[in-house]
């Protein structure tokens, strides 16, 4: 029994280590969050103008295609 309480114990003290960790270094964290949200505006900005780029090449096939 001692020996699942020992276990027990350490796992706590991890968590509480990567909590300590966590709170004195929550601006590299709060670097990644704003990296990944620029990260996925880019995206969707590219693709708007990959949609965009879609439809002018289509509209410009149909035109020369009447010509």
């Amino acid at each position: 029994m001692d020996f699942l309480w020992d276990v027990i114990v350490a796992i706590g003290h991890g968590i509480e280590q990567v909590f300590i960790y966590v709170e004195s270094h929550h601006w590299i964290f709060g670097f990644v969050a704003i990296g990944y949200i620029f990260y996925l505006y880019d995206r969707s900005v590219h693709a708007r103008f990959d949609a965009v780029e879609k439809k002018l090449d289509e509209i410009r096939k149909r035109l020369a295609a009447e010509y």
